[in-house]
């Protein structure tokens, strides 16, 4: 396993790499190293863990700072997920991953066990991790089970909710606007979930708020057969109707929003 390269001042300093999503530090703890030594082989891979056949990764691109290594390892892998660098199918191995992400492979082991219990991989014996393949039936099931949750409380709010708390959301509406115009999936990702995690806090139930974040994420992921299900036609009018909603409660138009609420989870099969 990679553990870095020597500084230009051979001091030893392994240079920092960037993560598509997240800016993760060459640093090991002792434990990781340790770990790490116990179970490479000397070739540099993981015991059990076969590294040669794999498909390249395209190396990740953006910047974000974040304190966990782990943290920063499970951004950047539901960003690849979303995007399509993760094909639905196929194993990945810690070795090969931390290689390319330049960090060890106990930070990514550790995320992709959090990814397998929220069902976005499976662990494979002596192998590593296989990206799940998912069709039209789950992802349609999914947008089934968030509009049972999130039409009825969208539905209350809209009653409820002042109309300058609302306005307050402007700036998150717009984002997934601006999100959308840039055709790029992940970033949209990011941003519808951010405007739908907003709305639905206004609620006061942190369990609610959980519970739809972790349905909007699985139903963000990619299906099998292409890693990119909707353009950026589908996205921005995705977008589009995020501001219209918000229109629509402000001014207090009951009977629109009820309209827009439902189409727009509609839509989202």
């Amino acid at each position: 396993m990679k553990q870095g390269t020597q500084s230009s001042a051979g001091t030893g300093t392994p240079e920092p790499r960037a993560v598509r999503g997240a800016w993760v530090p060459p640093q090991q703890t002792a434990a990781d190293m340790d770990r790490d030594r116990d179970l490479a082989d000397g070739t540099g891979a993981v015991r059990g863990e076969h590294t040669h056949s794999e498909t390249p990764i395209p190396r990740p691109r953006a910047v974000v700072q974040r304190s966990s290594v782990r943290g920063q390892i499970l951004d950047a892998l539901r960003t690849a997920l979303v995007g399509g660098e993760l094909t639905p199918g196929e194993v990945y191995s810690a070795p090969a991953l931390g290689d390319r992400f330049g960090v060890s492979a106990t930070p990514v082991r550790e995320a992709m066990q959090q990814l397998a219990t929220e069902g976005a991989v499976e662990v494979v014996p002596n192998r590593g991790f296989r990206v799940i393949e998912r069709g039209a039936r789950e992802l349609a099931e999914l947008a089934e089970i968030r509009a049972l949750i999130e039409v009825p409380v969208m539905l209350r709010l809209a009653r409820t909710v002042p109309a300058a708390r609302w306005s307050d959301l402007r700036p998150l509406a717009e984002g997934t606007v601006r999100a959308a115009s840039s055709g790029c999936r992940a970033t949209y990702a990011e941003s519808d979930r951010a405007f739908h995690r907003a709305v639905l806090a206004l609620a006061g139930n942190e369990q609610l708020v959980q519970i739809a974040e972790d349905l909007h994420r699985r139903a963000q992921w990619p299906l099998v057969g292409g890693p990119v299900t909707r353009g950026r036609a589908d996205l921005v009018a995705d977008a589009a109707e995020h501001l219209a909603l918000l229109e629509a409660l402000v001014a207090g138009e009951w009977d629109v929003v009820q309209s827009l609420v439902r189409e727009h989870f509609a839509g989202a099969a």
